[in-house]
């Protein structure tokens, strides 16, 4: 595996950032104005004119209900939703709960 330089991360980070805004299902101005900042904010970001301090980012995770971990994680593809996901899981009896497990096991073989 190669060495992976700073701009394959920063590239990353954008595209990140508005796949998880598109799967929250909320524009870039909304967005902005609900983290407190001005409406072209977010569309900065996505669009590389900037990066977000270290405490905006943060808020970014709240926003998203995600860790900084979570943001990271290239493996969780739609992390929202997992974790909406297993709220619901919780609410089901250990029965329930294997068959929802087949379900996804059976759904994510390949």
């Amino acid at each position: 595996m190669g060495s992976v330089d700073y701009m394959d991360y920063t590239e990353w980070f954008y595209q990140r950032l508005t796949a998880l805004r598109m799967e929250k299902g909320v524009s870039a101005r909304d967005m902005s104005l609900s983290l407190g900042q001005s409406e072209s904010y977010i569309n900065k970001i996505e669009n590389r004119r900037t990066m977000p301090s270290m405490a905006g980012f943060f808020y970014i995770c709240e926003y998203f209900n995600i860790t900084p971990q979570e943001f990271f994680d290239s493996e969780l593809r739609a992390p929202q939703k997992g974790k909406e996901l297993q709220r619901e899981l919780g609410k089901l009896t250990p029965q329930q709960a294997e068959h929802i497990l087949q379900v996804v096991k059976d759904l994510t073989q390949k």
